[in-house]
């Protein structure tokens, strides 16, 4: 296969200095470790002068020797000190643990793949001759594009390779605008080995979220795409009431919106988890029984075929999840170890044909995660396809 060539230089872009968040940090990982399994010897590379997330102070701050700081652990912990570098824009400070020139880099690289679509390429980036735009969230960038915003279009021109999570983009019931270019779908990549199947859970389905977002809806023939996920799970809110597992949000919501939740049979856990805290966050999702969880409105809806990164997280556990349908079903199996609803009566079904044989589905969830997000099929299907192009 011409994407096993060690000889290749890969530099992977993303935002764990712009938002140094575990499930962040986590997406990044795997593309790191699923290269190197593949042979390559990969760069994490992020040169944006955008503002940062500082997860301490929980407000924006300036990207610098703090950010980095604040990484460190996470990046010995994982061997990625030797191999990363943030610069805040071009002529600023390159902050690294080693020394490196970050245009040189790119010079000498073949590949760029943009994790999330996070780094907005400028003309030094256009040295490298394949540059795969990797988007995790389907939809707003097709409107946007179609609608003519200047960056957007911009951006996505500056690929050479587009990839989506949205598997079922260019179908016949996807409402997806199209964009003139050739999208390809592909997944989130999990390296396995990281992720235990211990028997050690607890009697509850928990998932991390944002409660609710602001900013991000996009108008589309004449209606409204939401962004925030609270209209979603509100209509899921008696659900609680109607199965036996506890049913836990691992998310930061207002006084109102907890006692509305709580009443309702929800249990909350906090979500603010720090750089220095992925493990904490791993094991949260490890030692759930499951995942109930819902897709945004813009992927759903339009029947984008999306599926959640962190979702596949709790596959590779061996933790059945059941999720909202954006019509990924078509393309990754369901009814063991992985459910997709549309319905509250659905939501229920599915909950109570996990647990009447939770080993089953526990197993079934595994060999899912096995069969369609292990990182070495997910990252050669990519760098093939990038590659046959050529």
């Amino acid at each position: 296969m011409r994407s096993r060539r060690p000889d290749l230089q890969v530099i992977v872009l993303g935002c764990m200095v712009t938002l140094p968040i575990p499930g962040v940090l986590v997406q990044v990982l795997h593309y790191m470790r699923g290269l190197r399994a593949l042979g390559f010897d990969p760069w994490y590379v992020e040169d944006s002068n955008r503002w940062v997330y500082d997860p301490v102070r929980m407000e924006p701050a300036e990207g610098g020797s703090r950010q980095l700081a604040l990484l460190e652990p996470f990046l010995r912990k994982y061997d990625l000190l030797d191999r990363f570098c943030y610069r805040p824009g071009p002529g600023a400070p390159t902050f690294a643990p080693t020394a490196v020139d970050i245009d040189a880099l790119y010079r000498s690289t073949d590949v760029l793949l943009n994790v999330t679509g996070a780094q907005e390429l400028r003309d030094e980036h256009l040295s490298v001759p394949l540059r795969a735009y990797i988007e995790s969230d389907p939809f707003a960038s097709q409107v946007k594009y179609q609608q003519g915003e200047p960056f957007t279009r911009e951006q996505l021109d500056a690929h050479t390779h587009l990839f989506t999570f949205g598997e079922n983009m260019g179908q016949r019931d996807c409402l997806t605008p199209p964009t003139g270019h050739t999208w390809i779908s592909t997944r989130q990549p999990i390296d396995l080995s990281l992720w235990s199947t211990s028997e050690k859970t607890l009697d509850a389905y928990r998932t991390i979220t944002t409660w609710s977002n602001k900013g991000k809806d996009v108008d589309w023939n004449g209606e409204r795409y939401y962004w925030t996920k609270d209209r979603e799970f509100l209509k899921y809110l008696d659900l609680p009431e109607q199965v036996d597992p506890e049913l836990v949000l691992a998310t930061s919501v207002d006084g109102k919106t907890a006692r509305l939740l709580g009443n309702a049979g929800w249990k909350l856990d906090g979500s603010n988890y720090l750089p220095d805290e992925t493990d904490r966050y791993m094991r949260y999702i490890e030692e759930s029984r499951g995942e109930f969880t819902i897709a945004r409105d813009q992927y759903w809806r339009p029947r984008t075929g999306w599926f959640s990164d962190r979702s596949s997280c709790y596959l590779a556990s061996g933790r059945p999840v059941v999720t909202q349908e954006t019509g990924f079903s078509q393309y990754i199996p369901t009814g063991d170890g992985l459910f997709s609803f549309s319905t509250m009566d659905e939501a229920v079904a599915a909950i109570e044909t996990i647990e009447s044989d939770y080993e089953r589905h526990r197993a079934a969830a595994r060999e899912i995660a096995v069969e369609f997000f292990d990182a070495t099929k997910v990252l050669s299907a990519l760098l093939d396809a990038v590659y046959a192009a050529k």
